[in-house]
């Protein structure tokens, strides 16, 4: 892949939207197969999870992965809109979880890094909650 520059400097690659939109495809179809393996290959090494409603945040890689294998329940995740930067840096997905009989909506805002990585995580759901117990190794409180 070659990589251009914008107006300010920054990196860009051709067709990065494409390029968002298929990593953040990727994403959600390895955590739903629960493949860690391929799921890992969409992360960057020093990976931000954020969690506004629980104020809580994971960083790095091996901590998120073991966060999502350790999460629990059957959910499962569908993408219903996905809108990417043309830069090939940001995306933001509306999805619709399903965990049993529950459904709801979740708002996700991801970045990546110049290997088209995923660098940052941010994660909406519909209300505020206290996190679970069993957690407390991988995550900080803000």
């Amino acid at each position: 892949m070659t990589d251009t520059a914008d107006k300010s400097g920054r990196a860009t690659t051709p067709n990065g939207t494409a390029e968002v939109r298929a990593a953040v495809e990727a994403y959600w179809a390895a955590a739903g197969a629960r493949d860690w393996d391929a799921f890992a290959v969409t992360l960057a090494d020093d990976v931000v999870y954020d969690l506004p409603q629980s104020r809580e945040r994971i960083r790095g890689k091996e901590r998120y992965l073991r966060f999502n294998q350790e999460y629990p329940g059957d959910w499962h995740v569908r993408i219903e809109q996905l809108v990417a930067d043309g830069e090939g840096r940001q995306a933001a997905a509306r999805t619709l979880v399903t965990a049993g009989t529950e459904r709801m909506q979740a708002i996700h805002f991801f970045t990546f890094d110049a290997e088209m990585r995923i660098a940052t995580v941010t994660d909406f759901w519909p209300e505020a909650y206290e996190p679970p117990a069993g957690r407390e190794h991988l995550i900080e409180r803000y």
